[in-house]
Parts: C-alpha cells; sequence; structure tokens
C-alpha cells in the first residue's frame, strides 16, 4: 500500500502543473474577457485589443504542460517527494500567476477604454506578473534535472 500511496504522489505531481495552471488560465481568461465585453460597450472601436488581453492568462496553461512533459518520468520511491514537490509548487504558482495577470489586464482593459492612448503602459504590471510564471517555469526546469531518474 505505501508504495501506491508513494507513486500516487509522484504521479499528482507530474500532473499537477498542467492542472493547476489551467484552471488559473481558464479564471484569468475569462475573467479578463468578461471586461473586455463590457469594455466593448463603452467604445467604438479597438475591440481587437481588448479580445487579445483577454488570451495573455493562456501562457500559464502552456507553461504547466511543458512542466509536466518535463516531469513525467517512471515514477521510483527516492523521486516521488521531488515529483510532487515540484509538480504542485510550480502549478499552484502558475494558477496564482494567471488569475492575478487576468486582474492586472482587467485594470488594464478599463483604464485603456476611457483613455485609449495609454494601453501599452498599462499592460506593464500584467507583464511583471508574467515574469514571476516564467521564473517559476525556468526554476522548475532546471530543478528537475536533479530528480532521481531525470534524463531517461
Amino acid at each position: 500500500m505505501e508504495v501506491v500511496t508513494i507513486q500516487m504522489l509522484g504521479w499528482i505531481g507530474i500532473f499537477a502543473p498542467v492542472a493547476l495552471g489551467v484552471a488559473g488560465s481558464c479564471i484569468g481568461c475569462a475573467r479578463v474577457g468578461q471586461a473586455a465585453a463590457g469594455a466593448m460597450l463603452d467604445c467604438d472601436s479597438g475591440y481587437g485589443k481588448f479580445i487579445g488581453l483577454a488570451a495573455m492568462p493562456s501562457t500559464q496553461a502552456i507553461f504547466g504542460i511543458v512542466i509536466m512533459f518535463t516531469l513525467n518520468r517512471e515514477i521510483e520511491p527516492e523521486a516521488a517527494a521531488g515529483l510532487f514537490a515540484l509538480g504542485v509548487l510550480s502549478g499552484a504558482a502558475l494558477m496564482v500567476s494567471a488569475i492575478y495577470q487576468g486582474r492586472a489586464l482587467i485594470a488594464a482593459v478599463n483604464a485603456s477604454k476611457n483613455k485609449p492612448e495609454i494601453f501599452g503602459l498599462v499592460l506593464a504590471p500584467a507583464a511583471i506578473v508574467e515574469g514571476f510564471a516564467v521564473f517559476a517555469f525556468v526554476f522548475t526546469l532546471v530543478l528537475s534535472g536533479s530528480l532521481p531518474g531525470a534524463g531517461g
């Protein structure tokens, strides 16, 4: 029974980045999409830029997919805890990043619908949040190489 539990934790770690990254991306994209739809009611043109913003939180789902493929390996007991920790923690970071990037983008939509000339500037906070997702992504890829069973 103990081996099954260890393997289950390893599998959760492998698939958590996708599940959590996609969940966060869904929340972030949906909320920005709702703000974009509302902004379209107030604007006579420039709808495309608002819809484009709604897709920005989706990159965390892509990061989660790449992390999953990087962590995917035969689950050895000595690697299961590391797989679980890396997968769940990186997935949580991606999820939180996507949600908060969505919140930053909602503010960007609301600000730029009233003052279109600041559109590029109001994207900076969302780009900073994206940077933290990239940090989690890169650090997970680097650390995954130190787990037992890496590379084969």
